[in-house]
């Protein structure tokens, strides 16, 4: 029985996920299968794997096959890895404590890069968050300053027109003075 090592998909459309599992290669992708390893989930930003490292090992030693994108999951991992610091104690070219020493080591080296990797998004999400609020802060200012000026020719607008009702109510009241002191003098002048 040839056994691969493999995704089944899972989820729904624009969201998979995806199961690792063993399966016999004649079986169905998302069919029966032998054991299951673990997740992969792509959604996420690192894309979140769980693995039972041992199990996975495991499997490689006996002869499963890793799919292409599965035997990239295990090498990011460290399974492979593991799998090539083993057969070097097979082999005596160190001892199982040196095997366990570099393991360590990259594992620690891996770490260190995903930290980075992570610090480094949040830090360019927060430099584009700064800036988008800079720029919505300047289009709401220009705003402000196009509403303010538009308030205030209303507002000219409306003092002119008050301004000119006002000149009007004195012209017709010096026009209604001016006929009030005619009247008299015409009343005077008729007797």
């Amino acid at each position: 029985m040839a056994t691969k090592i493999r995704l089944q998909r899972h989820g729904h459309k624009n969201y998979a996920f995806y199961p690792i599992v063993i399966a016999d290669s004649r079986a169905p992708r998302d069919g029966r299968f032998i054991e299951r390893i673990g997740s992969y989930n792509p959604n996420t930003n690192p894309a979140t794997v769980t693995l039972n490292f041992e199990r996975a090992l495991y499997w490689l030693n006996v002869g499963a096959q890793p799919t292409d994108t599965v035997r990239s999951i295990l090498s990011n991992e460290g399974v492979l890895l593991m799998k090539h610091l083993q057969g070097g104690v097979k082999k005596g070219a160190f001892d199982e404590a040196e095997a366990q020493r570099r393991f360590d080591a990259w594992k620690q080296q891996r770490q260190a890069n995903v930290d980075a990797l992570k610090a480094d998004m949040a830090s360019k999400k927060e430099i584009a968050l700064k800036a988008r609020l800079e720029a919505e802060e300047a289009v709401n200012k220009s705003k402000a300053e196009a509403v303010a000026k538009k308030k205030a020719e209303i507002a000219a607008a409306e003092a002119a027109k008050a301004a000119e009702a006002a000149e009007a109510a004195a012209a017709e009241a010096a026009a209604a003075e001016a006929a009030t002191e005619e009247t008299p003098a015409e009343e005077a002048a008729a007797e």
